[in-house]
């Protein structure tokens, strides 16, 4: 599995693509069924719900982040580790509040790959593991991809993908 880190926007928002994919793309396939025994009323069309599983992630942000290379190694900081499981966090709420709806990964490095796993959602506890991943990377890539991060001036995530547009997550 290839992995590709990017910045986007004056915020400097921490995006990831996986096999070219955007991480919210696989988050919100892995959710879609969750959500849906929760529709709310204020989603009510179908256009509403799709763009309310592809809207409620966003990056992190560099100040958050602190250490990016360090973070994504599995070595975050506390304030922004699930205390119970020690899961890492990857994505953010889009309301720029981090841990108003963060999406938690277990991020597993051994010399020779980086494993995320065991993706959850702490607000949703009766959810439990997402049905995402494992991903493995080798490692000399994964850390080749943490030095080659690009900056985009806007969110390159604009268009909502097609339902299904990625399978496997």
């Amino acid at each position: 599995m290839h992995i590709e880190f990017f910045t986007y926007s004056s915020a400097r928002l921490w995006g990831i693509r996986l096999d070219g994919s955007d991480l919210r793309v696989h988050a919100a396939e892995a959710t879609r069924p969750l959500w849906l025994l929760e529709k709310r009323s204020y989603e009510r069309t179908p256009e509403d719900t799709e763009n309310f599983l592809f809207r409620q992630y966003a990056g992190l942000t560099e100040s958050d982040l602190r250490d990016p290379v360090r973070h994504f190694l599995g070595e975050a900081d506390d304030d922004l580790r699930h205390a119970p499981t020690g899961a890492t966090a990857v994505l953010g709420c889009s309301c720029s509040i981090w841990d108003c709806w963060p999406l938690f990964t277990a991020i597993t490095a051994t010399p020779e790959t980086v494993t995320w796993s065991a993706f959850h959602q702490p607000h949703r506890p009766a959810w439990g593991e997402l049905a995402m991943g494992p991903y493995v990377f080798p490692r000399p890539a994964y850390e080749e991809a943490l030095t080659r991060v690009a900056h985009l001036a806007e969110d390159p995530f604009t268009a909502l993908p097609p339902s299904g547009a990625v399978r496997g997550t």
